[in-house]
């Protein structure tokens, strides 16, 4: 835009970046941004103008963009260094334009509450159709021992474990009438309330859920406690990331990732998108840091000595079907089918549910991430002799043969450096699967996509009752 077009504003600022005289509607806008006449300029993207003009001592001129609360404003500024010494900068402006503020769908403010939700929560468990707990993740001290008992009910309903505070009603209720309830949590003075977040498509009952447990009360800080006395619920000590680190570390991260949900969906006011942009890079860079904090508390896990899982008889059949239905909506917003064993179909298995759940999301989870938009995932089931194999075949770009001996190494991504990954989970899962006498493999050629194999013992006593 030319400098010598009709000055709408003139505004001195002094050498605290303070606006000490402006004209309107200039003046009107430190105001509705929250400053004062005079006042250190309240308008961002004016400020950081100001201050690089007064640091280098040179004319700058440039749009810069603010929000009143009602309009987006845009702005020509053309800001000099003044030649008094006590005075920062003379401030001319040249154009001004508002356009409304958009409204966001009611849609999208109830993803981004939700996902506020996903990154506050202190305890977060997935449930079957029928509100069954199929897993639970808790970093939480002081919900250690809950966490520990919905790991023991496996198979119940969720209200067994944690009892509604409000209502004598008991299950079946409808998931609506849950969401959003307060319930109780033993040894805890906190108030607690539950999140449900249906997986499902529009039309069609929910497939699963995912229940958060929040606080609208910070804990309180935790004593010191040795690492004899915090051991996991399999009597292993969790080691330095799991015991101290994480515990520390991810309350604050997460309260930094819903602030900034916060300012993203713009709860507190509208913003331009520049500013939107930037609270969304904070929310992701905060995720990564939780899921790497996770990741290495897995690491200590399964390379402690002492380490070890606790089989049992399960069915491949249904942890596939119910993987499934944690990553579905994931899966469709790339539009990628997930194709599943039909029900009715399983193998019987020895191994542990939870962890054929942890392994099967990771393997799930890398083929929707890494597979192209439109296509397919199989999840399949095969016996092979006295072994029970369930088969994760994706059409993503492959593996050649250097890669997929590298794939399972520790902290190995490939190459890939703009995924945000740790290189830890198909490391971590096939420390999984060799401590439940099972192994973790993958089939793959560079431009077919890839077969990722994980084999466990076959129950060969239900297998024989069937006469398989």
């Amino acid at each position: 835009m030319a400098s010598d077009g009709t000055i709408i504003a003139r505004a001195i600022s002094d050498s605290e970046d303070r606006l000490i005289e402006a004209g309107e509607p200039l003046a009107g806008l430190q105001s509705q941004c929250g400053g004062s006449m005079p006042g250190t300029i309240a308008i961002p993207e004016l400020l950081y103008l100001v201050r690089r003009v007064r640091r280098y001592g040179i004319r700058l001129a440039r749009a810069i963009t603010a929000c009143n609360g009602t309009e987006t404003i845009t702005a020509w500024v053309e800001v000099s260094p003044s030649s008094d010494p006590e005075t920062g900068c003379e401030i001319v402006v040249r154009s001004w334009h508002g356009v409304p503020v958009r409204e966001a769908s009611e849609s999208a403010v109830h993803q981004r509450k939700v996902d506020i939700d996903r990154e506050v929560a202190e305890l977060t468990a997935h449930l079957d159709a029928a509100q069954r707990i199929l897993a639970v993740t808790c970093d939480s001290a002081e919900l250690a021992d809950l966490a520990a008992e919905m790991e023991a009910g496996i198979g119940k309903i969720w209200t067994e474990v944690l009892p509604l505070a409000e209502t004598s009603h008991r299950q079946p209720l409808h998931w609506r009438l849950l969401d959003g309830a307060s319930v109780l949590v033993p040894k805890s003075n906190r108030e607690w309330r539950v999140t449900l977040i249906p997986h499902t498509h529009p039309g069609f009952e929910p497939a699963g859920f995912e229940l958060l447990l929040l606080s609208d009360h910070a804990p309180a800080q935790p004593a010191p406690e040795s690492a004899e006395a915090s051991g996991s619920a399999t009597g292993l000590s969790p080691g330095i990331v799991g015991l101290e680190v994480a515990p520390v570390l991810r309350q604050p991260i997460s309260r930094i990732i819903a602030n900034a949900e916060s300012i993203r969906m713009q709860l507190a006011g509208p913003l331009p998108d520049a500013y939107a942009g930037f609270a969304g890079d904070i929310v992701n860079a905060g995720k990564l840091l939780i899921e790497l904090l996770e990741d290495l508390a897995d690491l200590e896990v399964v390379e402690s000595d002492n380490f070890h899982t606790q089989p049992d008889q399960i069915d491949l059949g249904d942890v596939a079907r119910q993987a499934a239905g944690i990553l579905n909506m994931r899966a469709a917003e790339k539009s990628i089918a997930l194709q599943l064993p039909p029900l009715g179909h399983g193998l019987p298995a020895i191994a542990e549910f939870r962890r054929v759940l942890q392994i099967l999301l990771n393997l799930i989870g890398n083929a929707i991430h890494y597979s192209p938009k439109g296509s397919r995932i199989a999840i399949s089931l095969e016996r092979h002799g006295a072994r029970a194999r369930l088969i994760v075949a994706d059409e993503g770009p492959g593996l050649d043969p250097d890669e997929q001996a590298a794939v399972f190494r520790k902290f190995e991504r490939l190459g890939r450096s703009g995924d945000g990954g740790s290189g830890l989970g198909l490391y971590i899962a096939r420390r999984l699967a060799e401590a439940m006498d099972g192994s973790l493999f993958v089939e793959s050629a560079r431009g077919q996509g890839a077969r990722f194999i994980l084999e466990v013992p076959a129950d060969a006593e239900v297998l024989a009752e069937r006469g398989a």
